[in-house]
């Protein structure tokens, strides 16, 4: 989202996991889930006081709408990057999502196909630890 736009090496937890329902019917994970609902936003506005935060829409602020036309946020995990204190201006969210067909570059998230992300999920529980040790 916001910052220098690369993802911030380091360990991470996951600490949820977001999907549309009208897209994955059936999604098998222990980690917690959250439906995306059409008003639903993360916050990437450091004047904010829910910076780097799941909000509701509409807001003020400077905000990503999850619910997408696209299936990049098919389903997304959602690491504890910048959360515990979030610190303004130190970027917002780092997601595991849906790449696009063609790959293309993020904006500091992961993507991976929606078939992968799939199985991985599976295999996830809220003690997974993420490690991002390179940039490419």
């Amino acid at each position: 989202m916001e910052g220098d736009k690369i993802t911030p090496i380091g360990r991470y937890n996951i600490k949820f996991l977001l999907y549309r329902r009208d897209r994955i019917k059936k999604i098998k994970t222990k980690l917690k889930k959250i439906i995306i609902k059409k008003n639903m936003g993360w916050c990437d506005d450091s004047s904010s006081k829910n910076y780097n935060k799941l909000i509701r829409l509409p807001v003020k602020y400077n905000h990503e709408k999850l619910y997408k036309n696209d299936n990049s946020y098919d389903i997304i995990l959602v690491l504890n990057f910048n959360m515990h204190p979030i610190k303004k201006n130190k970027g917002s969210a780092i997601f595991i999502h849906v790449a696009k067909k063609n790959y293309k570059k993020t904006l500091g998230c992961i993507a991976i196909s929606k078939i992968s992300l799939l199985r991985i999920i599976q295999k996830l529980n809220k003690k997974s630890i993420v490690e991002i040790s390179n940039q490419r």
